[in-house]
């Protein structure tokens, strides 16, 4: 077995790396426990990772990145907001449109003008509902559990009788697997594991749980005031991790086998390092930032997972054009992207290029913002999209609004659009599962501690942890992973300490 550390919990240093919403929860964790040298060193100019809460346009937030809380029973963070008033009261407030939350109040238009019926678009969705509720109920037949999800789902919807009794079911069943590419972060569901989706669990309650007017930058200033003053130092990016050091600098005091460098050249040592970066920033970066190299299992979960991009588009316009009754504006192509057929023409070369904007799943109305609507796009198509210059994707809008309805559709006055790819400690939205990889075993591997201490006898134990949505087997993609997982490393390294006493 390794040998405990020779530190109290008292004197003990660590240091987080990231103060994303895992980060975050992993300090106050510590910080709780009674450690009393916890530093997060965050590479930007501010906290939160992927939250990112805005005003651009008045005093209302507008969230670039996360946006609700899914799921109640079980989950921290909405345990967090609940108990301290942070959930929003209002009733009306809803999520974007998808399969699972189609209403009336959703207007889907073909692209020649047509207004689609309501019957005849919940039945499809409907559909939709039920066979993607197969493969995360893991009630996959045998002969779909090594295809894609989009094999599956093409598959499944060939073999219902609805598939030939309504004339647009293939087109609105198309849009259905655009909508779902922004819950799975993937460029096509033709990329990720039907198999795999068993592994992602829903946890019980509204799945579209609303913050209020602090929006989720209320949620980050809870942990926030439980660090001390000068415990998050911001536009610190970390260059390099040694961890395994044997030998003490001279004259220095209590021996740590871990040194984090920034880019400024600023040093920290720590007996534990936890790193909370993006498994995107880790496919650009790991090869070089961890001396000596991470171990080839990590490797290979770093390799393998898959990290997509999810972008939104807002459009704010100086009065409000769309009927009172109308909560969003969806967009059911003739050839959309997620169309087999298209998907396979468009595999290789840059033509997708051309018609990235068909990647959009629709405008949906803001809360709080009734003369804002926010667009949903991702994949590849969205990281094109952050190349382009706020003008031009805003005029590409208001044509295919123009287009698509037949309204007077007026120019925006402003237009905002994320850039979570663009990020160069970001270099993605969040995790899905690949075909032919075995999620549970990359997602543990990642999240596995160095050194481990069944082979790494005499060393210091939990010298590097690994949190952050990547590194959980069943809340990947939320906030709650993240959440879950800056604390289930935090409590290693509590529970190391306390087996001294």
């Amino acid at each position: 077995m390794s040998s405990p550390p020779a530190v109290s919990s008292s004197s003990a240093k660590v240091v987080v790396i990231g103060a994303g919403l895992a980060g975050l929860a992993s300090a106050a964790t510590l910080i709780q426990a009674g450690f009393e040298h916890v530093q997060v060193l965050e590479a930007t100019s501010r906290p939160g990772g992927r939250i990112s809460t805005t005003r651009p346009f008045g005093p209302d937030v507008i969230e670039l990145g996360a946006n609700w809380i899914h799921g109640q029973e079980g989950n921290p963070v909405f345990s967090l907001a609940e108990r301290h008033g942070l959930l929003s009261q209002d009733s009306t407030t809803r999520g974007m449109c998808h399969p699972d939350s189609f209403t009336p109040r959703d207007y889907f238009f073909r692209e020649d003008g047509t207004l689609l019926s309501h019957a005849g678009v919940e039945r499809v969705c409907g559909l939709f509902s039920k066979i993607t509720s197969r493969a995360f109920d893991n009630k996959l037949e045998e002969r779909f559990r090594s295809k894609s999800f989009g094999q599956y789902l093409d598959e499944a919807f060939a073999d219902s009788s609805l598939a030939s009794s309504f004339e647009d079911a293939a087109k609105v069943f198309e849009w259905c697997k655009r909508s779902e590419c922004t819950d799975v972060a993937c460029s096509s569901l033709y990329e990720a594991s039907a198999l795999e989706q068993k592994e992602y669990t829903c946890l019980e309650g509204n799945f579209y749980n609303c913050l209020g007017p602090g929006g989720y930058r209320a949620v980050l200033d809870v942990l926030l005031k439980t660090l001390p003053p000068g415990a998050l130092l911001c536009d610190r990016p970390v260059t390099c991790i040694r961890w395994g050091l044997e030998t003490q600098s001279k004259g220095a005091g209590p021996f740590c086998p871990v040194k984090v460098l920034c880019e400024d050249g600023e040093e920290f040592e720590a007996d534990h390092v936890v790193v909370t970066s993006s498994l995107g920033f880790l496919k650009e970066r790991a090869s070089a930032l961890f001396e000596p190299t991470l171990p080839e299992d990590k490797m290979r979960a770093i390799e393998s997972l898959g990290f997509g991009t999810v972008d939104k588009i807002f459009l704010r316009f100086d009065e409000r054009f769309w009927p009172e009754d109308c909560a969003g504006i969806q967009l059911i192509w003739e050839e959309g992207p997620e169309d087999k057929t298209i998907y396979c023409k468009q595999s290789e070369g840059g033509a997708w290029r051309e018609s990235w904007y068909k990647k959009i799943c629709g405008f949906d109305v803001v809360a709080r913002h009734p003369t804002v609507l926010c667009g949903w796009i991702s994949g590849r198509e969205a990281q094109h999209m952050e190349t382009l210059q706020e003008q031009e994707v805003g005029q590409v809008c208001v044509r295919l609004l123009r287009s698509f309805t037949g309204w007077p559709v007026p120019e925006p006055t402003q237009v905002l659009f994320s850039t979570w790819w663009s990020s160069p400690y970001v270099k993605g939205s969040y995790t899905f599962i690949p075909c032919g990889v075995k999620g549970v075993r990359e997602h543990q591997a990642l999240a596995a501690p160095l050194p481990n201490s069944t082979v790494c006898t005499g060393k210091k134990p939990l010298q590097v942890l690994f949190a952050g949505e990547a590194t959980h087997v069943n809340f990947y993609t939320t906030t709650h992973g993240a959440f879950v997982s800056g604390t289930r490393e935090a409590q290693r390294i509590i529970d190391l300490y306390a087996k001294q006493n």
